[in-house]
């Protein structure tokens, strides 16, 4: 019995070359930038002692070489996560606030060694239970958090077991943290101006639910001021800012159709803004001429929707730069170059 020739050359399987790993290291982006290892580590972890500069020529060679930290071995190494969470409502303003926050913190991460993970709750759950579940299972190094309430039961959680965190939102606990908040209260009072500044003496807010921090500060602004000038005011009661739209429109539109109704509107979000404005016209009225609106916004859009809207710009995306910057820092156990600011919209 003869043995078999062997195969031709053209059907045998190619030789392939051994799997190398080139995945790039901390020692790769120090080579590549002509730095120590520690000052790579340090300027990918926004730390304050590295000058800007460094930071971004670090970040743009990492993102050049495609670094990612191996989250695995950092854990092992010291515990970290280089994970940020951000914990939203399911209510919030997607539209217009929402995906604000989300860009400008990824975008300030961007480079660094921490990433962003977003964990929603929902409006039938208790707000803590996402806060616990990160906490307690280490899931994430900090905290970014949105909707504060003046006594928040999540802050105080946070506090009390020293987990870094900061807050889109103020409180009123007598604790010392990391927030970015708008000034709700002057934006009640600059819309009360406003709208009296157009001869309007009659007027109605909507303002967001009366649990939130932001709710109270925006109806002191938009009461006091309205009392100082001598205009009469009511608070829609029936419904809020973070009503669905619909609910809004109804309800303001039933305003409208009773007597004494509003000649000026002050409106909570972009939402109940359109929803206010759409029930009002269908009500009969005329924006610029029955009623005048006040409306604030994360993103030019109102202005779109009816040019006689009296539009105020909160800069939510100088709220999440501040933030990603803030918890950052708290992660570090380092000092920020600021970790409390309040946003004023323009008169």
């Amino acid at each position: 019995m003869t043995d078999s020739p062997p195969a031709p050359a053209a059907d045998l399987p190619p030789v392939l070359p051994a799997a190398t790993d080139e995945r790039p290291t901390l020692k790769t982006i120090a080579s590549e930038t002509g730095l120590a290892i520690a000052t790579v580590s340090r300027a990918l972890k926004d730390a304050p002692d590295i000058g800007e500069e460094t930071k971004r020529r670090v970040r743009e060679t990492a993102e050049r070489l495609g670094y990612r930290p191996n989250r695995a071995g950092v854990r092992l190494r010291t515990g970290k996560t280089n994970v940020i969470a951000l914990v939203l409502s399911a209510e919030a303003d997607v539209m217009n606030h929402t995906s604000q926050l989300l860009y400008s913190i990824a975008r300030t991460l961007k480079g660094t060694a921490f990433h962003l993970v977003v964990m929603p709750f929902f409006p039938e759950e208790d707000p803590l239970t996402p806060i616990r579940y990160i906490v307690e299972t280490g899931s994430a190094d900090g905290i970014i958090l949105n909707q504060t309430r003046p006594d928040d039961p999540r802050v105080r959680y946070m506090a009390e077991r020293g987990f870094p965190f900061a807050t889109h939102g103020r409180t009123d606990m007598g604790l010392d943290h990391a927030y970015f908040d708008y000034d709700n209260e002057a934006y009640g009072r600059v819309a009360v101006r406003r709208l009296a500044a157009r001869g309007r003496k009659r007027l109605m807010i909507i303002a967001p639910p009366r649990a939130h921090s932001y709710a109270r500060h925006m109806l002191t602004g938009f009461s006091d001021e309205a009392a100082h000038l001598g205009l009469s005011f009511e608070v829609a009661e029936d419904y809020t800012s973070d009503s669905p739209g619909g609910v809004i429109e109804d309800g303001v539109a039933q305003r409208y159709l009773a007597s004494n109704p509003p000649e000026g509107l002050v409106l909570g979000s972009t939402t109940a803004s359109m929803a206010a404005v759409a029930g009002a016209e269908r009500a009969g009225k005329v924006l610029g001429q029955d009623f005048d609106a006040v409306g604030k916004e994360a993103i030019p859009f109102l202005n779109r929707f009816r040019r006689e809207m009296i539009v105020l710009h909160e800069d939510v995306g100088k709220a999440g730069h501040f933030l990603a910057k803030a918890i950052m820092a708290a992660i570090e156990r380092r000092a920020p170059d600021q970790s409390q600011y309040l946003d004023r919209p323009e008169e």
